[in-house]
């Protein structure tokens, strides 16, 4: 089959949820530049779901950001799963796979992301899995920096121990710009000190997300509303540090008219084409 590829500009995407399928078939081109699927999700599925994830991934590039891999778990790795992931990506010609750096499994599925310590040993340990799962994928694979709300032990900060893992596993980082801000505020760092100190040439793309204000002191991660004004602010800043990277924007519930998530993407467009032009 035809399949696109990612354009080496910068790009905005959607996420392929099936509560958006008819508007993602619909849309006219130029709306949107890639989609965002998770691969267990899509795997294997036939009938009208397959059927539309063909047609779609003739017209726009497909990135993967994965769900159930676990890489901080303790479990060893699904390696069956990774076999069928790389199928899933050869096929569709996906230039990125994602996953998240927390774990969500233990004798079984735990349905959260779930933080991990941040240690030496944990470094050691998560680099090791990630340096597994690329050699069975045969490509690079991008970890992301995920929300948390309670922090099982810290030997170091996060800055820290997400570089430690970059560097250990050689590896990229999907920067999810949201969750920076929701855990500044949750854990009392600061935002742009943190993208400050990221490794920047390992940033390969960004998620841009809506979260919910529970207090003054406290933010969760939803991606059930839409971006704010704060957020927004936080991805230029991130764009000045490592370039207009691709950015996806994260909606996977309370959906909106799909005209209102155009005009979140197009804020994305104007927030890239003013760094291009710094540049």
């Amino acid at each position: 089959m035809h399949t696109p590829n990612l354009s080496p500009k910068p790009g905005v995407g959607l996420g392929l949820r099936r509560g958006l399928l008819s508007d993602l078939q619909a849309a006219p081109a130029g709306d949107f530049d890639f989609l965002e699927v998770a691969p267990e999700n899509w795997i294997g599925i036939g009938g009208a779901h397959g059927a539309a994830l063909r047609a779609l991934a003739e017209r726009y590039p497909l990135s993967c950001h994965g769900l159930s891999l676990s890489l901080g778990g303790s479990a060893p790795l699904d390696v069956a799963f990774l076999h069928e992931v790389r199928g899933f990506l050869d096929h569709f010609n996906v230039p990125l796979y994602s996953e998240h750096l927390s774990y969500c499994s233990d004798d079984g599925h735990l349905y959260d992301l779930l933080p991990l310590p941040f240690t030496e040993e944990a470094v050691q340990h998560v680099a090791a899995r990630i340096r597994q799962a690329q050699d069975i994928l045969g490509r690079r694979l991008a970890v992301e920096n995920v929300s948390y709300y309670a922090a099982p032990r810290q030997d170091m900060d996060e800055l820290t121990f997400t570089n430690a893992v970059l560097r250990e596993a050689d590896c990229d980082l999907l920067l999810d710009v949201n969750n920076v801000y929701v855990n500044s505020i949750n854990h009392g760092f600061d935002p742009q000190a943190f993208l400050a100190g990221i490794d920047a040439g390992r940033v390969v793309g960004m998620h841009v997300a809506g979260h919910f204000d529970q207090s003054d002191t406290l933010k969760i991660d939803t991606h059930g509303a839409s971006v704010k004004p704060v957020v927004w602010s936080l991805l230029s800043e991130a764009y000045a540090r490592f370039g207009a990277q691709p950015t996806l924007l994260e909606r996977d519930f309370n959906f909106p008219a799909f005209s209102e998530l155009v005009a979140e993407l197009q804020i994305i467009r104007g927030l890239q084409a003013a760094e291009v032009n710094r540049g």
